[in-house]
C-alpha cells in the first residue's frame, strides 16, 4: 500500500485584525469577509515589499556603491509592486470592500550590502508573495468565491512566477561573475551593472544625431504625375517648334539634412 502524500504546509496569510466590512454596501455580492480580510492583508504585504525594493534601489545609488543601473532596476520593481497593491485596492472597491490603512513596517534589508545578497532578498520576498497569493486563491475556492479566485490566478500569480524566473537568471549570472556578498564592490558587480540586459532596460536610448529621412520623390505633390509623362516630347505636339523637355515641379520643400544631402538632391532636381 502506497504511503499517503504529505500535505503542503499552509502559509498563514498576513493578519488584518482591525479590518471590518463596510456596512450598507450596495455593490457587495458573494464577497466573503474572510477573502476580503485576506486581500487587505496581502495588499499591506505588497506595500511592505515595495518599500523594501525602494530601499535597495536607494542603497545602490549611493556614491560609495555607484551601481546606477541596478538602482533603476530595483526602483522600477518597487513601482510595479506599488501598482499591484493599488490594483488589489481597486478590486476590493469594485466588490464592495475596502482597504484599511495600516502602518508599513521598516524593511529588514540592512544586511543586503552586496548585489548577490540583494538579489537573494528579492527572490525570497517574491517567493513569499506568490505563496500568499496561492493561499488566497485556495481561500477563495473554499469560500465559494470563483471571481476572486480567477482574478488572483490570472492577474497576480502569473506575473510573480515570471519575476521569480528573472531573479533566478540574475542570480546565476551573478554567481558566474563572482559578485560580492559583503559590500566590497567587486568587478563582477560592475560587469553586471553595465552588461546585464535586465539592468539596462531603464536606460533611455541615446538621441540619434541623424536627421529624419527625406520623403521619397513619389510622395511629393505633382511629382508622381510628372514622372508618368515622358521626359521628352515630340515636336509635333507643340506646333513643330522643337523638342520640349518635361519639367518636374515639386510643391514641397525637402528637409535640410545635417550632412547637406537634402540640398544636393534639391539642386539636382532643379537642373533637370
Amino acid at each position: 500500500m502506497a504511503e499517503p502524500r504529505s500535505k503542503r504546509p499552509r502559509v498563514t496569510l498576513p493578519a488584518c485584525p482591525a479590518h471590518r466590512p463596510l456596512p450598507g454596501s450596495r455593490v457587495r455580492q458573494s464577497f466573503p469577509p474572510a477573502v476580503e480580510e485576506g486581500l487587505c492583508g496581502v495588499t499591506g504585504a505588497l506595500l511592505e515589499l515595495a518599500y523594501c525594493l525602494q530601499a535597495l534601489g536607494e542603497y545602490f545609488d549611493q556614491s560609495q556603491v555607484a551601481l546606477p543601473n541596478v538602482s533603476k532596476f530595483f526602483l522600477h520593481q518597487a513601482l510595479e509592486e506599488r501598482k499591484t497593491a493599488e490594483a488589489l485596492m481597486k478590486y476590493q472597491q469594485e466588490r464592495g470592500g475596502h482597504y484599511c490603512s495600516k502602518t508599513i513596517q521598516k524593511p529588514n534589508c540592512e544586511y543586503a550590502v552586496g548585489l548577490m545578497k540583494a538579489l537573494e532578498v528579492a527572490m525570497v520576498q517574491w517567493k513569499t508573495m506568490i505563496r500568499y497569493f496561492e493561499e488566497l486563491y485556495a481561500l477563495s475556492i473554499e469560500n465559494a468565491d470563483p471571481h476572486s479566485a480567477s482574478t488572483i490566478k490570472k492577474q497576480f500569480i502569473g506575473p510573480k512566477i515570471q519575476k521569480i524566473k528573472l531573479m533566478g537568471d540574475l542570480l546565476t549570472n551573478a554567481r558566474r561573475l563572482d559578485c560580492s556578498q559583503d559590500g566590497r564592490n567587486s568587478l563582477g558587480d560592475y560587469f553586471m551593472d553595465r552588461l546585464q540586459k535586465e539592468f539596462r532596460t531603464g536606460i533611455e536610448p541615446e538621441s540619434s544625431q541623424h536627421c529624419s529621412p527625406c520623403p521619397p520623390l513619389q510622395q511629393c505633390s505633382g511629382a508622381a504625375e510628372a514622372l508618368k509623362r515622358p521626359q521628352r516630347e515630340s515636336s509635333q505636339h507643340r506646333n513643330n517648334i522643337g523638342p520640349i523637355y518635361a519639367t518636374i515641379h515639386c510643391t514641397t520643400t525637402l528637409p535640410q539634412c545635417n550632412d547637406g544631402t537634402g540640398a544636393k538632391v534639391k539642386q539636382g532636381r532643379e537642373g533637370l
